[in-house]
């Protein structure tokens, strides 16, 4: 009983953390570290004590292939952008991408990114807007992926 509760408890500050890191992107363009390192530790402590989607080791090698991945691409936006002081990944899209590795493991991960960046597209184009909130998206895309993964198993 004593685990479903802690479990319990550990979503519920995941979904705050995962609530106010969207306002605050959609808002300020921001993603505050203050509500992604907690998300991070309770990924941690998921992805060990429950392995519901991944494994340990799983989930860490997401970590190390989500940073990397977004960590390339701020580097060739960096470096190929006419625009040097406004570029479109920062340093909290990439430690946001490696939480959800984290948290959804190497495939859940490659589904969470399909799906945001359709669901972020399509929400781009009705808004007229070129700059996206990806916190929002990737958090929808990657429950999205938990449920594809957890039917396909």
């Amino acid at each position: 009983m004593f685990f479903y509760t802690f479990f319990a408890l550990l979503l519920l500050g995941a979904t705050f953390c995962i609530w106010r890191i969207s306002v605050a992107d959609f808002r300020r363009r921001i993603i505050p570290d203050a509500y992604l390192f907690p998300l991070l530790l309770i990924g941690l402590i998921l992805t060990h004590f429950f392995p519901w989607i991944c494994t340990t080791a799983e989930s860490i090698a997401g970590a190390v292939i989500g940073y990397a991945l977004a960590s390339i691409i701020g580097l060739l936006f960096e470096k190929f952008s006419k625009n040097k002081i406004d570029t479109p990944i920062g340093m909290g899209d990439i430690k946001l991408l490696a939480v959800s590795g984290l948290w959804l493991g190497t495939n859940g991960l490659a589904i969470a990114l399909v799906y945001s960046c359709i669901f972020g597209s399509i929400w781009a184009h009705n808004k007229k807007q070129k700059f996206i909130p990806f916190a929002p998206f990737l958090f929808l895309g990657g429950f999205l992926s938990f449920i594809t993964i957890l039917f396909l198993l």
